[in-house]
């Protein structure tokens, strides 16, 4: 399964278009990763990546050949505003970890994000065939927490005073979205879009 055959050229929605990269977008990856906020955000070492360490990551985990990452866009601008990937995907168990960086501050808080992450989720379980995708985040995230919740992520433990930020300890939580659980809210959504009552049985 890793093989970016598993990835179309682009998944479309309402907001944004998820596309695979190219390499001149390295030169996003190299501000927004120097970016002091968004390492606060994603790193766990303290202070931003250095620039060959970001060209590394760029080269294996955005373009490289086993590359699963999807560069986010704005739809009718198409402005490049960040990044998402799946890594450890584990065909025999149909689990993946979800990763997503919204680089562009201004875009944070429109909603970019939550759809990126859905685009991928549906992906993960509609076309993949996946059970589970599972994530980590710190707990004095709380725009990315309640993001990950809207698209159907649930808590499910946490690693207790794992990092050192802002001069305290925080937890890092562990949350994950299932298939069925994510088969039974599109099935409730389209329900409740066809005014049919909810309740019964999910189709399978």
């Amino acid at each position: 399964m890793l093989h970016r055959r598993w990835f179309p050229e682009r998944i479309d929605g309402d907001l944004v278009i998820l596309r695979r990269h190219a390499r001149e977008n390295l030169a996003d990856f190299l501000r927004w990763y120097q970016d002091p906020e968004v390492a606060r955000l994603t790193r766990y070492q303290d202070g931003p990546m250095r620039p060959e360490e970001i060209e590394r990551f760029f080269l294996m985990r955005a373009v490289g050949p086993e590359a699963m990452a999807m560069g986010i866009h704005i739809k009718g601008s198409d402005r490049l505003i960040g990044s998402c990937a799946f890594s450890q995907l584990d065909g025999d168990n149909g689990s993946a970890l979800f990763h997503i960086t919204i680089g562009e501050h201004d875009a944070w808080g429109k909603g970019y994000g939550s759809e990126a992450t859905r685009l991928m989720v549906d992906h993960a379980f509609g076309s993949l065939g996946l059970h589970r995708v599972a994530l980590a985040v710190f707990a004095f995230n709380e725009r990315a927490i309640h993001a990950y919740e809207r698209v159907g992520f649930v808590t499910e433990g946490r690693s207790r005073e794992a990092i050192w930020r802002d001069g305290a300890w925080w937890d890092e939580l562990h949350m994950s979205v299932l298939e069925p659980e994510w088969r039974s809210a599109r099935w409730q959504a389209k329900a409740a879009a066809d005014g049919r009552p909810l309740g019964g049985a999910v189709p399978g």
